[in-house]
């Protein structure tokens, strides 16, 4: 076989601990020392950091670890729902969950395994959840830690159900930036959106770059699939791809939504940019025995490397 990177042996690379409420978490390391932390508690992404040690996910310090609440910060996962809608609870239930850790899951592409430290969990509902989404599905849910530092989210959500069902999805992505207001994003340059703060209404984005003055709560529709969320502050540049997810989300709740919520700090709305890879505008309906994928893969590179030498058209996969 050789001894490339391609190699690295990810069974060598995961270890299974607590975080400090004693909740199992998986840990993936990569050979020069880049690290992801996966709790089981909402499979949620908590800790991703570069072969430096620099964190590069945002997580509040008023962050409330207590399930069943999910945490302020990392990558939370909303399914069935993004946002408020009917009897669930806002983003849906599988962010509370507790996920399972899947030692033998159906096999994916080799380009989805080779070289990268990963983990799959598997979420199903309990009697408890049916009762209030009563619909019977199996939630795959692969992290993955490249050889060059990138993460990689892939669902399957696969409907075992005798009926169809309807649902919307994000990965909810807290990324830690330098100062909001040193922040632009590309790719999402004369889409439309939808406007939260104005009742959900549809604009078209005029700039030729989004960047930060006041709250933004937005859902671009139709976007590429891959845009850039360029840091000047700290010189770097978060590349997000996606497949299977049509939409991205973007918040951040400025200075008075963030004195009014109690898991973020007065500040912090300053140093956390949110953009998600989201099926939201229009949401996914699976027959049975239908399977959905929704794919996000995150690199950070050198700025000056993005805006001079990265095809964001370009297929990363």
């Amino acid at each position: 076989m050789g001894h490339s990177a391609a190699v690295w042996d990810y069974k060598v690379a995961n270890e299974i601990t607590q975080d400090w409420n004693g909740n199992p978490q998986v840990v993936l390391r990569n050979p020069h020392g880049a690290l992801v932390r996966v709790s089981l508690h909402g499979g949620q992404v908590m800790s991703w950091k570069n072969e430096h040690g620099e964190e590069l996910l945002f997580t509040s310090n008023k962050a409330l670890f207590k399930p069943p609440k999910a945490m302020r910060g990392g990558i939370p996962i909303c399914f069935p729902q993004f946002g408020n809608r009917g009897s669930l609870e806002q983003h849906g239930f599988a962010r509370n969950k507790v996920w399972s850790i899947e030692e033998s899951p159906p096999p994916l592409p080799p380009n989805d395994s080779n070289g990268k430290s990963y983990v799959d969990l598997i979420l199903k509902p309990s009697s408890e959840d049916l009762k209030f989404w009563p619909h019977s599905f199996e939630y795959r849910l692969r992290v993955a830690l490249g050889i060059d530092g990138r993460l990689s989210l892939i669902s399957r959500i696969r409907n075992v159900n005798g009926k169809p069902f309807t649902f919307s999805f994000a990965y909810h992505t807290y990324m830690s930036v330098s100062d909001i207001s040193e922040v632009r994003i590309e790719g999402l340059e004369t889409l439309d959106y939808l406007d939260n703060l104005s009742q959900k209404e549809r604009r078209t984005e005029q700039g030729d770059a989004l960047t930060f003055e006041n709250e933004v709560d937005r859902v671009y529709l139709s976007c590429p699939n891959a845009i850039a969320v360029i840091d000047h502050g700290k010189k770097r540049t978060f590349v997000i791809r996606k497949e299977g997810l049509p939409d991205v989300v973007v918040w951040n709740p400025w200075d008075k939504k963030s004195k009014a919520m109690v898991d973020l700090g007065d500040e912090e709305y300053k140093y956390m940019l949110c953009v998600d890879g989201a099926a939201v505008e229009n949401p996914i309906t699976l027959k049975p025995g239908e399977e959905w994928m929704g794919r996000l893969e995150l690199l950070v590179v050198p700025s000056s490397f993005c805006s001079d030498h990265l095809d964001l058209h370009k297929a990363y996969f």
